[in-house]
Order: structure tokens, then sequence, then C-alpha cells
């Protein structure tokens, strides 16, 4: 049997948020929701809930993205104090 990437929903606070999807991933959704249930043994009513960790599981494997949020997102680094003799006048 495949193994899904997706595996049981959290039920964390939610933020809500208002898409349109195209019909073709409307139904893929529906599909996926089906078959994940049977899977985990959770059944999935809205299958509108497994956006959210579709999506952090995209973004926590795309390794371009985890290398530029790392290099943006770094605080600058801080200098090392200047001796006397390297002060400006």
């Amino acid at each position: 049997m495949a193994k899904l990437k997706l595996g049981a929903i959290e039920d964390n606070k939610p933020v809500k948020l208002t898409v349109e999807l195209p019909a073709p991933v409307h139904r893929d959704l529906v599909a996926y929701a089906k078959i994940l249930s049977g899977e985990t043994g959770h059944n999935v009513t809205e299958p509108a809930k497994l956006i959210g960790p579709m999506l952090a599981r995209f973004m926590a494997t795309d390794r371009a993205f985890a290398k530029l949020r790392r290099t943006r997102s770094a605080p600058p680094r801080p200098q090392p104090p200047r001796s006397d003799s390297e002060k400006l006048p």
C-alpha cells in the first residue's frame, strides 16, 4: 500500500482564509480526504481542513524555501568590537 504524505490532522486553532480552487483541484481534495480517512481511521468530513497541513508539508519539504528563509530571516551577525587602534577619528 502506498504511503500518503499527509498524516492525521491535528486540531489547532485555525486562521480563516477564503480561497478559490479550480474544480479539478477540489475534486482531488475530496478524493484525498476520503482516502486519508480510510488510511488513518479519522473521519475527515471537511476536505478544506487538509489544505493547511498540505501547505505546511509542502513548505517543510521545499529545500529552496528553507534555505532562503534561513538567510533572509536570520538576524544580523554582531560585529566584534574594534580595538582602540582601529577606531575612527
